[in-house]
């Protein structure tokens, strides 16, 4: 996909230089020379430009871009007329960061559909990681449903799903299992990584140390871990 990214402070670079690692071509725009210099060699194009002025963006593909991120962190004013100058200008799909409550309300008023708001959603699921010790990591579906990395209870060791009835005992369905694994490098080292075993079926096997990726209710989620964090102790 081609992603024009506004502002390239610390969760605009970070996620400029994550989505050119898996594929995209990526456009990074700042006002700061500094920044742009920054991580123009890790991602596509990186460009220094005043993303409130519309006459700047006559030499920008604005109207070829998949996705638009507003994700100018500094300035909420400068974030509300960039996002402003986007949407006048392409049909892309535009996600846009908030900084206040006012700014959520400007932003749904102006037919922006996808609001972020990275330093609230990090903290919220450090809080479920710091509360809840099964979890590995969680990403909220809506207030009822998420998917969650779990870790596996020691007795689900050599057993399958069907023969561990899971779906039945805990109200949960497992999306994949991430298991660690041992890498090569080209330079012939060894490490371990993270890999997903791909679709689950009923004769999946668990073993000792995988994580589960499932999709349930909070509610299931949080029973799961509770039951967790007993077994440990």
């Amino acid at each position: 996909m081609k992603i024009i990214i506004f502002g390239l402070g610390n969760f605009g670079m970070s996620l400029a230089i994550n989505l050119t690692e898996t594929g995209n071509e990526v456009i990074g725009i700042d006002n700061n020379m500094n920044k742009v210099n920054l991580v123009k060699n890790k991602i596509s194009h990186a460009i220094c430009m005043d993303a409130t002025n519309e006459l700047a963006y006559g030499a920008l593909p604005i109207k070829d871009a998949d996705i638009a991120v507003i994700a100018i962190g500094e300035n909420e004013g400068a974030a509300i007329i960039a996002t402003a100058v986007v949407k006048k200008l392409t049909k892309a799909r535009i996600i846009g960061r908030s900084l206040s409550p006012i700014h959520d309300t400007v932003l749904n008023a102006m037919g922006i559909d996808f609001v972020i708001h990275p330093e609230q959603d990090f903290a919220d699921r450090l809080a479920k990681k710091i509360n809840l010790k099964g979890i590995v990591d969680n990403f909220s579906i809506d207030k009822n449903y998420s998917i969650s990395e779990i870790k596996a209870l020691p007795e689900f060791d050599g057993k399958t799903l069907e023969e561990l009835k899971f779906r039945q005992t805990f109200d949960l369905h497992v999306v994949t299992i991430v298991r660690k694994q041992m890498r090569k490098s080209i330079i012939g080292t060894n490490s371990m990584v993270d890999r997903s075993e791909g679709f689950v079926t009923k004769d999946s096997v668990i073993l000792s140390g995988d994580l589960l990726v499932v999709f349930g209710l909070n509610k299931d989620i949080n029973r799961f871990c509770n039951r967790y964090q007993q077994k440990m102790r």
